[in-house]
């Protein structure tokens, strides 16, 4: 339904998520509907704080640690967190370290209309900056990359970012993921892209496409693949040039293997192609696992 971060306060937690409307609930109403007799209050307090973050520091990189990797058979992959390191997350309120990926930084939740205390010693950049920050990293965020009731979390790279629990049961949709872990695949993940002119490859549009655009994957090897992979991909955020995507794990394997170019087309009729990547800070069983 939504991806959420949660900071703790002296005086109970405060959940962020992207609020546009889309076809999940609203939050708030949904959550006030299982509180029953529980001792639990909600509210609304979007107008009360603004969210920040912050990275590139050596105070925002001294907690990170070296990642260790557990993979099922499926291709999902978790993080796993040492407990002698404590909490992941930090414990200063109202701040969490983003752990989704590394050099991710902290996220700061601000009385609304005031800047971060960390401004002293980080430069202040656009919110731009940051989509091309997380897009750089391979991170989903927000509506338009886990569409509310559409997207499946082990292809929105929740897994790889810690985003699930395999172990604890009864939640919604808990019967399927688990059963995916155990005994299915994982077909699709979310990649950074690097968009480019198909006549011209060196050049990089200067503005923001339409998401979830088509993103197609082209043989060139029909002899191997046939005429035309199947499915197609869908084009996420994107600023600049850069973007992330969900593609077919089979056709990003065909494509490092040379087989398989991926491109789509604008609204306008104009053709572009895409070049994704792997980001330094993934798994090597993921990157692998796309190219057997």
């Amino acid at each position: 339904m939504y991806d959420v971060f949660l900071y703790g306060t002296a005086d109970g937690y405060l959940l962020e998520y992207d609020s546009r409307p889309s076809e999940a609930p609203s939050l708030v109403s949904y959550l006030k509907r299982h509180v029953l007799r529980s001792k639990v209050k909600f509210r609304n307090v979007t107008d009360e704080y603004d969210v920040w973050a912050a990275w590139g520091s050596s105070h925002d990189d001294a907690w990170e640690t070296q990642r260790e990797w557990k993979r099922a058979r499926s291709g999902a992959i978790e993080p796993v967190w040492t407990e002698s390191l404590g909490w992941p997350w930090g414990s200063q309120d109202y701040a969490i370290h983003d752990r989704r990926a590394v050099k991710m930084g902290r996220r700061l939740l601000v009385r609304k209309g005031d800047l971060p205390q960390d401004k002293a010693t980080h430069d202040l950049v656009s919110n731009e900056e940051y989509i091309l920050h997380r897009i750089s990293n391979g991170v989903p965020e927000g509506i338009v990359d886990v569409p509310p009731m559409q997207a499946f979390p082990m292809d929105s790279n929740l897994d790889v970012m810690g985003g699930l629990d395999f172990r604890k049961g009864c939640y919604v949709g808990q019967e399927l993921t688990v059963r995916t872990y155990h005994t299915g695949v994982v077909r699709k993940r979310i990649l950074p892209i690097t968009i480019h002119h198909s006549q011209e490859p060196n050049m990089l549009p200067s503005y923001s496409l339409p998401e979830h655009l088509d993103v197609k994957a082209v043989s060139v090897n029909a002899e191997k693949l046939g005429a035309r992979p199947r499915g197609s991909g869908k084009l996420l955020s994107n600023q600049n040039g850069f973007g992330l995507a969900l593609l077919r794990l089979e056709h990003v394997a065909s494509f490092f293997a040379g087989d398989v170019r991926f491109e789509f087309e604008t609204l306008d009729g104009t053709k572009l192609s895409a070049t994704p990547w792997w980001p330094d800070w993934w798994p090597h069983e993921a990157h692998d696992s796309s190219q057997e």
